[in-house]
């Protein structure tokens, strides 16, 4: 591990929503070891539920945290390879805390620990990883009388069961669907979950490789994915992150379906089995799905950005599904957890069902003009906040600050400046009813952000 002053290390690789690290150099079996420990220590559980992704280094972290927990004297309840969806599943069935040992979204060289309380509960800031944090600066906790033991429970197809019982595919067109794994988990999770007599699974990457070396294990590029798609001329594609519980789709033409849209489908197929329930967006989620949650009967409920954030409001309102402008996705059938499969199978299903192209489905909830987020150096961004909040103020722009500045103007345009916690850099979002109010909206608002007045 590097020599650093431990104190540097911990402000930086305990991060708000998980542990991050350069494998070796910044995370290694020791730190998993007394990660392990402390975490048993501050839940305080008989069992920890362990799983891990792909990457080399997991199994080693994945066994040296679970070594910290055993000589606690807890359990550990061992279940193996799978995706990030999967340990939430096991931990929400069990109910017991759980600990994925996964890079997610990061390049190969790098590793992670995701944390959740029993039933699948994130651990953030705020909610335990702060107490984390604090407690990997104190010396080891002492060793239990008697260590706990492994009790083995590979059961992904368990899992898959239960995400194939929520959707009914009866009954479906036959669908021909490209799936991009990445070399990641979902390349053993897809073929138990999306396996149907109507849908010709097209695999791309499904061998488990860590290293990552047909694409990056993050979702900036779905190249492969698009040309794969137009070339067999499939119905729709599907590409999951490193983690596989983030889910990217396209359509017959290989462009990329917005999260926004994605969102809006899914909510309809949520709330026709559940009725007026409420759905959790984050407040920069595009205004088309919030307009299809309210058409569908459903009531929208707005959140800060954020896993930790969408998931506890959905527990608060007992929604039925969230969705972030990001496209993670989120089920109260999977205890609140983020979960890209069964978001996916929720496509298949509306695609089958509803005899249109996917392009057509997507087609009718692009109703508005959209930057996306834009983000912007700043030196001081509380600073830049504050400006933003002076000059909508005095113009009479109604504010509000759930999640750094939001204002709506009268023609019902919006946007967000927030301070997403990533150094000097505020993120800037705005949408509007047609590209050009959209762009002159953003330009003023970007102004606003970089003036050095007030």
């Amino acid at each position: 591990m590097t020599t650093e002053p431990e104190d540097d290390l911990y402000d930086r690789i305990v991060t708000p929503h998980d542990i991050r690290g350069l494998f070796r150099a910044e995370l290694d079996p020791g730190l998993a070891y007394r990660t392990g420990a402390a975490f048993a220590e501050l839940t305080g559980a008989g069992a920890v539920v362990v799983a891990h992704d792909t990457r080399g280094s997991s199994p080693l972290l994945a066994d040296a945290f679970g070594q910290g927990v055993l000589d606690q004297g807890a359990d550990v309840v061992d279940a193996g390879l799978g995706p990030t969806d999967y340990l939430h599943y096991v931990s929400g069935r069990l109910d017991l805390p759980g600990a994925m040992i996964t890079g997610g979204a990061a390049p190969a060289a790098y590793n992670g620990i995701r944390l959740c309380r029993a039933g699948a509960v994130t651990v953030d800031e705020g909610t335990g990883m702060e107490l984390l944090r604090h407690r990997l600066r104190r010396p080891r906790p002492p060793f239990a009388d008697h260590p706990g033991s492994v009790l083995p429970a590979r059961v992904l197809t368990d899992y898959a069961a239960h995400l194939r019982g929520l959707v009914d595919l009866t009954g479906i067109r036959p669908l021909k669907v490209v799936v991009d794994a990445g070399n990641g988990t979902a390349g053993l999770s897809a073929p138990l979950v999306l396996s149907h007599p109507s849908i010709e699974l097209v695999p791309l990457h499904f061998a488990p490789d860590g290293t990552f070396p047909h694409r990056a294990p993050d979702l900036t590029d779905v190249s492969g994915l698009q040309e794969a798609v137009r070339e067999s001329g499939a119905d729709a594609g599907l590409a999951f992150d490193g983690g596989g519980d983030r889910v990217l789709a396209v359509d017959e033409r290989g462009a990329v379906v917005p999260p926004a849209a994605v969102i809006a489908l899914v909510a309809g197929r949520e709330l026709a089995s559940r009725p007026g329930a409420a759905v959790v967006h984050d407040l920069i989620t595009a205004g088309c799905a919030i307009d299809a949650i309210r058409e569908a009967g459903g009531i929208p409920v707005r959140s800060r950005v954020g896993p930790a954030a969408i998931k506890a409001l959905m527990a608060e309102q007992d929604a039925a599904f969230g969705g972030s402008h990001c496209g993670r996705y989120y089920f109260r059938d999977l205890w609140y957890a983020e979960t890209g499969m069964l978001a996916a199978l929720h496509l298949l299903a509306e695609l089958g069902d509803s005899g249109r192209e996917l392009s057509e489905l997507a087609a009718r909830h692009d109703r508005y003009a959209s930057s996306g987020s834009i983000d912007v150096p700043v030196p001081d961004p509380l600073a830049a906040l504050q400006r933003v909040v002076r000059h909508f103020a005095a113009r009479g722009t109604a504010l509000d600050h759930l999640d750094g500045v939001t204002g709506e103007l009268a023609d019902g345009a919006w946007f967000n400046v927030r301070a997403p916690g990533t150094g000097p850099v505020v993120r800037v979002n705005v949408e509007a009813g047609t590209v050009a109010a959209m762009g002159r909206l953003r330009d003023r608002v970007l102004d606003v952000v970089v003036s050095a007045g007030p």
